[in-house]
């Protein structure tokens, strides 16, 4: 089973990597394109914001010339005047790249994890089962909640597959109507990347901007795509998952929220994953609990 995830991921990337690889070509033409357009933009009309900007810059010359001289340095000291250092993109790029590598060993790791897992079977489960207590009470106690533990990550597995879908179908969809290029393969990696928090939606509102600027040249359908695609994954992130996660687990959907805005607060990206499972593993145990009943039905719906 692992090696049939791991091949079908495998073969999808490779599948879109002559996509990628004519997307990436494109990307000093998609630059040049876009500093034309901003500075026809710019110089055109002013925007309010520029009209902010001169205010600004007004207000600062009347007030140095209004206020006091600034005192001369003394004989045999050199002024020193600090600059800010420019935007360095190798830089950017630099920490992009180390980034992504960290991802990709942090992934893979998780992909062995899983293969031992699988490897070892219910033996964990039996030793749990076997050290929960002499009396056959609680050695049923304990069955009843691993039981429970499997049947809520099972659903919410079926939950994450069924909104990933649901994404990728509705950006598919939007993109079409929309006219843009290769909708389809935009609303598979939409879909894919649906599962990875904050980064996914970012990678795919930035590509799909490119995308469009290259393919319509106006900031406003730039604006259009991307903000159509962030809007699909807000959504489907704020409201649609912890409702659906909720009523499958029966669990309070905004117990769900909050404990994901909890845990991605305090692991980041991983705790935004696995944010919802620890607190369904939690509820299982309490609800068996007899002292933490109390928090079971909090959590529960």
């Amino acid at each position: 089973l692992l090696l049939a995830i791991v091949g079908g991921v495998g073969s999808a990337v490779y599948s879109l990597s002559d996509d990628a690889g004519e997307w990436i070509e494109t990307l000093p033409e998609a630059v040049t394109k876009l500093r034309l357009v901003l500075l026809k933009e710019r110089n055109t009309s002013a925007s309010p914001i520029e009209h902010m900007q001169r205010a600004v810059t007004q207000l600062e010359q009347a007030a140095s010339e209004t206020g006091a001289a600034a005192p001369a340095a003394p004989s045999g000291i050199t002024r020193v005047q600090v600059e800010k250092s420019r935007l360095d993109v190798k830089d950017y790029l630099w920490m992009g790249t180390k980034g992504a590598l960290g991802f990709a060993a942090q992934l893979s790791m998780v992909v062995f994890l899983a293969y031992f897992t699988m490897v070892s079977g219910d033996k964990f489960r039996r030793k749990i089962v076997k050290i929960a207590g002499p009396t056959l009470s609680k050695k049923k106690i304990t069955l009843q909640v691993l039981d429970e533990i499997t049947e809520q990550i099972r659903r919410f597995l079926l939950v994450q597959i069924f909104t990933s879908i649901l994404v990728g179908v509705v950006t598919w969809l939007a993109f079409l109507w929309i006219g843009l290029e290769h909708a389809a393969i935009w609303g598979i990696a939409a879909g894919v990347c649906n599962v990875i928090p904050y980064l996914g939606p970012i990678i795919i509102s930035g590509g799909t901007a490119l995308v469009a600027f290259l393919q319509f040249g106006t900031l406003n359908m730039v604006l259009l795509v991307a903000g159509i695609s962030l809007l699909i994954t807000s959504l489907e992130g704020y409201l649609l998952a912890p409702w659906i996660t909720g009523r499958a687990s029966r669990m309070n959907p905004l117990v769900v929220f909050v404990g994901v805005l909890f845990w991605g607060w305090l692991w980041g990206v991983w705790g935004l994953l696995l944010g919802v499972p620890i607190i369904m593993v939690v509820k299982a145990v309490c609800d068996r609990t007899e002292e933490l009943k109390a928090v079971g039905e909090m959590l529960g719906e």
